[in-house]
């Protein structure tokens, strides 16, 4: 396979040979160009037609939103991942990145000395870059497709068929539903959560995988969007339906019962990650597992590792429905892959039919 050609674009001189030097270090990645402002970028986006590139947000010309929604126009677009600085007004401009197509972000480090620095980028861009690899090796070969490319039933014998409960459950309409997802979330979420109605009667618990202060903005975000009212869930929040309550980010998002044993609510923990996450989609997944027996809806979708898989299966057993993102409309087909291969997934649909599929589901 070719090496993944890279150019960086920083206007500060600091983080564009941070950048590039972690990326040099990196066996299948060449660094092609730099430039230290939009208008440039945009002119060796144009010359070089690098993979990927990684892209600051506050530069002068043309800052990062700007250069994003240029490419846009662009017959010819590389993969962007965002450097982010770990602030409100970044996570925000964040946010909107993704949105608007951004990969993913990496953040910026803080000032310090630069053998530090390097490996704080090196840790967050490692894996986003094994990610644009595997994408690129799989691209031209020709995949044995389990699921259907629409949604609907799994017909398919499952490959791995998972052990079912000794008694079985009976399950009744969904009255909770709980969302895992990660790379490429923010723009997918963005499609998709406008698309369920102001009076879905059912809460939605999410768990993005994100930072800090970035869970909070696109919870803002998703909510300028929906008509649904959305928020970053909160230590004792009482879970209501029509509601949508995100992870913060940092923290871990579990389901508790209330003092009168029927009321469930929202408990905010730290314990450790699983999964090298926190949030994690798995510790949500047990919680909803728990107290929705043969009440729920489990929705997998775009996102790196396996995280919410084994979460799943603990719905799966408890009488869930399971809805997956098709490989088709992953940013990364990741998260999905494992419970649809091992056919828990009920429906594997496209992204713009994953809100469909929960209203069906949905008391």
């Amino acid at each position: 396979m070719d090496k993944l050609r890279a150019v960086v674009i920083d206007d500060t001189i600091v983080y564009r040979k941070i950048v590039g030097d972690v990326l040099k270090e990196i066996p299948f990645v060449e660094v092609v160009g730099t430039a230290n402002n939009g208008k440039i970028a945009l002119s060796k986006i144009d010359s070089l037609k690098p993979d990927f590139i990684t892209l600051d947000i506050e530069m002068p010309e043309l800052n990062g939103i700007e250069v994003l929604q240029a490419l846009k126009d662009k017959s010819y677009a590389p993969v962007v991942i965002m450097l982010s600085t770990l602030t409100q007004h970044g996570s925000e401009m964040t946010i909107k990145a993704l949105e608007l197509g951004a990969f993913d972000f990496v953040p910026k480090p803080d000032q310090g000395k630069m053998a530090e620095n390097m490996e704080k980028v090196r840790a967050a861009i490692l894996p986003i870059v094994n990610a644009l690899k595997r994408q690129k090796e799989t691209k031209f070969k020709i995949h044995e497709k389990i699921q259907p490319k629409v949604a609907g039933p799994i017909t398919d014998k499952p490959r791995q068929p998972i052990p079912v409960p000794q008694k079985p459950v009976i399950r009744s309409k969904s009255e909770i539903v709980g969302i895992g997802i990660s790379t490429g979330g923010p723009n997918a979420l963005t499609r998709m959560i406008p698309m369920l109605p102001g009076n879905l009667k059912a809460p939605v618990l999410i768990v993005q995988h994100m930072p800090p202060l970035f869970t909070a903005s696109l919870a803002n975000s998703l909510n300028n969007k929906s008509a649904l009212h959305v928020k970053e869930a909160e230590e004792g929040d009482i879970i209501e339906a029509g509601k949508i309550y995100i992870a913060p980010g940092g923290k871990q998002m579990k389901i508790i019962a209330a003092a009168d044993g029927i009321t469930r609510k929202i408990k905010i923990t730290d314990d450790p990650p699983e999964n090298s996450c926190k949030p994690s989609v798995d510790y949500l997944f047990r919680s909803i597992a728990q107290y929705y027996v043969g009440r729920a809806t489990g929705v997998i979708m775009t996102g790196m590792g396996s995280d919410g898989s084994k979460g799943l299966v603990q719905m799966k057993h408890n009488g869930s429905f399971v809805i997956a993102q098709n490989e088709e409309t992953c940013t990364v087909y990741g998260m999905p892959k494992e419970p649809i291969e091992s056919g828990i997934a009920d429906v594997v649909a496209p992204l713009e039919k994953i809100a469909e599929e929960i209203m069906k589901t949905v008391i």
